[in-house]
């Protein structure tokens, strides 16, 4: 009887260090799947999922995401693929599209000094109107199909927020003064250095400001911080919060700004992330707030 007792219990103690060694390579084998599937989805290789173990229900867990990998590989070229190809045919497009449109430009300036009759007139400055909308939307086009194209990254160096800011301010003040806006502006008294692209900052700060003119009811506040955070402030009415996280999208605009390309934000963002920053935008009580943070 106890010869049978102790047969059992070794029994037993083999099963179950049996089954805690298959435990083991089973934990082993999905530790191995889950850090090479982030690998795979991180790097542009065609090297599949492999396995140690020899568990049937773990190589056929990494065989179906060996499949469904193959088949995001696939759509994710193909997107890439399409997405060249489309920002190729706009600056193409956009590219054919400048000479002739100045070209337009320059005759309707001569058009001006000729006789023209009251109608004649009106219909002078709505051709005029939408010329210039047109010629600044294939502005806009090229320069996000170049931005957005780049693979390089920007070369980065020390620069005084501060310094951009103002310099960016100072070429938007005709055009503020235009529209009655008088910015309040809120300067740290230490300076503000990052490492970025004094270029592509300038350009971020000036699609910002130009989208403020567009929705700004006549305020602007302006405010840098000393962590790095530029925030630019004006009441809008009639813009939600809904249509302001949206003001990044490509080509989307609200009605208060019609003559709008809906690209300004869209190119700021991108480079704003080119260069390791963030920038979002929310409207609360009627004012919008547009934030950059390096």
């Amino acid at each position: 009887m106890v010869f049978w007792i102790s047969v059992t219990t070794v029994i037993l103690a083999l099963l179950s260090a049996a089954l805690a060694v298959k435990l083991i390579l089973i934990r082993k084998g999905i530790v191995e799947i889950r850090d090479k599937f982030g690998q795979r989805l991180q790097s542009d290789t065609n090297v599949l999922i492999d396995v140690s173990t020899r568990d049937k229900k773990v190589r056929d867990l990494a065989e179906d995401l060996n499949r469904q990998l193959t088949v995001l590989r696939k759509e994710h070229n193909r997107y890439e693929t399409g997405d060249r190809e489309l920002k190729e045919a706009v600056t193409n497009i956009s590219h054919d599209l400048r000479t002739p449109l100045t070209s337009i430009c320059g005759y309707l300036e001569l058009l001006r000094d000729e006789e023209v009759s009251p109608a004649g007139r009106e219909y002078l400055s709505a051709v005029e109107e939408r010329t210039g909308a047109l010629k600044s939307l294939t502005e806009e086009l090229f320069r996000y199909t170049i931005v957005t194209g780049e693979t390089e990254e920007l070369s980065m160096e020390a620069v005084d927020l501060g310094r951009v800011l103002e310099g960016s301010l100072g070429a938007y003040y005709a055009v503020l003064k235009q529209r009655g806006i008088t910015p309040e502006i809120i300067m740290p008294e230490n300076k503000v250095e990052r490492l970025l692209n004094e270029n592509a900052l300038s350009r971020v700060f000036g699609n910002i400001l130009s989208n403020a003119v567009k929705y700004s009811d006549g305020d602007l506040t302006v405010k840098l911080a000393d962590d790095g955070t530029v925030s630019f402030s004006n009441h809008s009415a009639g813009l939600t919060d809904v249509q302001a996280a949206r003001l990044f999208d490509r080509f989307y605009t609200v009605n208060t700004a019609r003559k709008s390309t809906g690209l300004g934000l869209s190119i700021a963002r991108t480079l704003t992330e080119k260069m390791g920053g963030e920038i979002t935008a929310e409207c609360r009580e009627g004012v919008l707030t547009v934030r950059v943070r390096f």
